[in-house]
């Protein structure tokens, strides 16, 4: 099959595809004789640029030199010899190949017999001209050179992974004298003096570590303390190292050397040098920001702020008696035990920037020996380095709980003298007994005399120690406590209870239904908390010293924040509500109540009626917690007679304190008909209460009141089906009724307010004949729209009044107490009156 046998056209059609064919057989040919030598070279140039030659020992890489050539070599004679050029007949053959019917081979054919006959030349240019239409679009077959069957073991494919990692990652392409890749240069170069280093900032100054060898030469600027460490390789002593910043001692040549820069100083390695600037660790700086504040359980709150260069670590308050400036009267005549200054832990922020810190002190030291004395408050403020730095002291006098009541502040006197010093334990017993010698009408429980008494036998004692001393004074703080609060305490304690579950509802997105439940528990609360202050002995009262610092609330005024919270909670504006409700208990533990809106003695009809209200809705409850706990009972007839109570052991909350709405010995724990009648019993008399209360109710006439009563029909209907029910021993149905009966009562008792608010509202409109703000107005109002002779009562234009922007007002009354204060021409008791109210909120 020849070129010449194939025609012109044909020819020129198959010249391409032809070049590429023999192409592709001369490279098989090559790759089936020279791949094993490809692979030696590829080896080879992998070991090379990877450096390995030159780390191994030198007999290692020669001996691989000298293999790898003589390998290379056999692939070479190997390849020569193999080797067999391809001719175009083969590249021919090869493209026909390709096509069915070996259409290039039938185009190279002569007819052999029946040339002249037109019929047979006809049939034999048929035959040709379909072989050519064949090779119309014919391509060139790729080569094949079959190396798999040749390499079972693919190492070609390894030396050219290799080739291809050494050229990546390998020493060689760093290096640009191939001679340091050959063996023994990695010996030849570490013969050679080379060094690296780094300056290291303390780390609580958050600055980067510093590579010398990217550091030009000249100042360089780093924080005092740094480190700086150098590495050297080579011949290490034919490296100069001088350094001046550090006081360390001259070191012998070794591959690593440390420093520590403690000042300026120059660093020389070889011919290069730093001339090191130490930046210094400012001392922290703290003081006091803001006058120091109390409250009247003892708490002191100071402001202060700290500032340091790279931030504040830690901090403490150090309290230390002020004995030159105490008055050295009584029991301080004297001289104090030696007592160790009170530390106190400075607040600091968990997380940021502590650079500069602007925190508060808080701390209750009411109990402490030198409380109400004058003492130093020196702050300090200490840094990571350990650095400290202190305020100047600051004179004070230590905040204590504030005592009202003449015997608790007698007694508190003895206690502090004998904390004072054991000395003062004699005459502290004598006048303890001089002030109990009547206890009639003194004491309020006959217990706290008794305590007392037995706290002046131990003071008396003549072996008396420092320990039973400390004893003693504790017992007399907890009698004074006692005296001072009285059940007033338990009653703040209620009402902080009730707050705290109100919160934590609003915080834990609990439903309108229990918020509004919550919301009448705390109402209750606050009810017992103003009985219970409007109890206390008046007389005790007029002879306190700062009765300027005190507001005095209307009901009307607290029922109207406490209306304006429960609208806030069922707008689902719980951060106001919130706010509002902090703000509502700060005022109710730190002024005192008036009972009227006027300023009338006792209390008005409305506020009897929602007393008597409150009191039935508390018997209730304790009769539904009673009658659940009998069903417990019933339906766990081998549990203990404690199983079924509430955790904390009440037995329930609305039973009052007496104990005379809990069943009788013979009924307690008792089941069957005998306990259901009882409690049967007890709902009708509760039934017929109600009935009596809605008889002396006010606000007739008017839609709340009407409302009210509605209310309360529907709550004695509800008792008396309970009543019905625990008498045929349906517990359950009893406990349905009883929960509605409650339901009645709470919304007769809202009702009543909005009534009563009514009425309060109508009867100021109708005293108003001027303006408020009329400078003719000799009943002019105070800023908080108090007028003379109203013990309290807020006028129209009172900031408590339901407006749609409460804080707006809020700050407006502030600045016109900042203005009214600052006002020269005003008299200096009103001017002082308003200051007070101002550190007051």
């Amino acid at each position: 099959m020849t070129r010449n046998n194939l025609p012109d056209e044909i020819a020129r059609r198959l010249a391409r595809p032809l070049r590429l064919t023999l192409a592709g057989l001369w490279a098989e040919r090559i790759a089936r004789a020279f791949w094993s030598l490809a692979t030696v070279a590829m080896t080879l140039a992998a070991l090379l640029l990877s450096g390995g030659l030159a780390i191994w020992p030198d007999w290692i890489g020669q001996g691989g030199l000298v293999l790898l050539a003589l390998l290379g070599l056999a692939a070479l004679v190997h390849g020569i010899r193999s080797f067999r050029p391809p001719t175009r007949a083969e590249a021919l053959a090869r493209l026909d190949a390709t096509l069915p019917g070996a259409p290039i081979a039938a185009l190279t054919d002569t007819q052999a017999i029946g040339a002249e006959d037109p019929a047979s030349a006809a049939v034999w240019a048929a035959h040709r001209a379909r072989e050519a239409a064949r090779i119309i679009g014919l391509h060139a077959p790729g080569p094949n050179p079959g190396l798999p069957r040749r390499d079972p073991f693919a190492l070609r494919l390894a030396a050219a992974t290799a080739l291809a990692v050494a050229l990546i990652f390998g020493a060689g392409t760093e290096r640009g004298d191939l001679a340091a890749l050959m063996p023994g240069s990695a010996e030849a170069a570490l013969s050679q003096a080379s060094w690296e280093g780094w300056i290291e900032p303390p780390s609580y100054t958050g600055k980067p570590t510093l590579y010398l060898a990217d550091q030009s030469p000249g100042p360089l600027e780093v924080p005092i303390g740094a480190r700086v460490t150098l590495r050297l390789y080579g011949k290490i002593a034919e490296i100069d190292i001088a350094e001046t910043f550090s006081d360390a001692a001259p070191q012998e040549p070794t591959a690593t050397r440390l420093f520590k820069i403690d000042g300026d100083g120059r660093l020389s390695i070889g011919n290069d040098s730093w001339d090191i600037v130490a930046i210094p660790d400012a001392t922290p700086r703290i003081q006091a920001s803001g006058d120091l504040t109390r409250t009247l359980d003892g708490e002191m709150r100071l402001p202060f702020t700290a500032r340091d260069d790279y931030g504040v670590s830690a901090g403490q308050a150090r309290i230390a008696l002020d004995l030159p400036r105490v008055d050295r009267r009584h029991g301080l005549a004297p001289l104090p035990e030696p007592r160790n200054p009170i530390t106190v832990d400075l607040p600091m922020p968990y997380r940021g920037d502590r650079s500069e810190i602007e925190e508060l002190l808080v701390d209750n030291l009411a109990e402490h020996p030198w409380a109400e004395l004058a003492v130093t408050v020196t702050l300090r403020a200490t840094d990571a380095a350990g650095q400290t730095g202190e305020s100047a002291p600051i004179e004070i006098v230590l905040p204590g709980r504030r005592f009202l009541h003449p015997l608790a502040r007698a007694i508190v006197e003895q206690r502090r003298d004998i904390l004072w010093t054991i000395e003062n334990a004699p005459r502290a017993a004598r006048i303890l007994r001089a002030v109990s010698n009547r206890p009639d009408g003194l004491f309020a429980k006959e217990t706290q005399y008794l305590q007392l008494r037995a706290a002046v036998s131990a003071l008396e004692e003549d072996d008396l120690t420092a320990e039973a001393r400390d004893e003693t004074a504790a017992a007399l703080w907890q009698i004074a406590v006692e005296i001072e609060d009285g059940s007033l305490a338990d009653a703040l304690e209620r009402l902080r209870r009730a707050r705290e579950r109100l919160s934590e509802a609003m915080r834990q997105g609990a439903t309108p239904e229990e918020l509004a439940e919550l919301m009448q528990d705390y109402r209750d609360a606050m009810r017992d908390y103003m009985r219970e202050l409007a109890q206390r002995d008046p007389e005790n009262r007029a002879d306190e010293p700062d009765q300027g610092e005190r507001m005095e609330m209307t009901q009307q005024d607290l029922q109207e924040l406490m209306d304006r919270i429960e609208d806030l909670m069922e707008q689902g504006r719980m951060e106001e509500a919130q706010a509002l409700l902090d703000m509502l208990q700060q005022m109710m533990e730190n002024m005192e109540m008036t009972e009227g809106a006027s300023g009338q003695q006792g209390q008005s009809p409305g506020e009897k009626a929602m007393e008597g209200l409150a009191e039935t809705l508390r018997d209730q409850r304790g009769l539904s917690d009673e009658a659940f706990r009998n069903l417990q009972e019933q339906m766990n007839p081998g549990g203990g007679p404690g199983e079924g109570e509430r955790q904390d052991g009440g037995a329930g909350e609305g039973e009052s304190d007496n104990g005379e709405n809990r069943p009788g010995p013979g009924e307690e724990g008792e089941s069957g008909d005998g306990t259901g009648q009882s409690l049967a019993d007890r709902q009708r008399a509760l039934e017929d209460e109600l009935s009596r209360q809605k008889s002396n109710l006010p606000g007739a006439g008017t839609p709340e009141g009407e409302a009210a009563r509605e209310a309360l029909d529907r709550a004695g209907r509800a008792m008396d089906q309970a009543a019905d029910a625990l008498e045929q021993g349906d517990t359950p149905g009893a406990l349905d009724r009883q929960a509605e009966a409650m339901e009645e009562l709470r919304e007769g008792m809202r009702n009543l307010e909005d009534a009563m608010r009514r009425e309060a509202q109508a009867g100021q409109s109708g005293q108003q004949g001027r303006l408020a703000g009329d400078p003719s107005d000799s009943d002019r109002a105070d800023p908080l729209g108090r007028r003379p002779g109203g013990a309290g009562a807020s006028g129209t234009d009172s900031p408590l009044e339901d407006r749609e922007d409460v804080y707006r007002r809020a700050q407006e009354l502030m600045d016109e107490l900042r203005r009214r204060a600052g006002e020269a021409e005003r008299p200096e008791i009103e001017r002082e009156y308003l200051r007070r109210l101002l550190d007051l909120f």
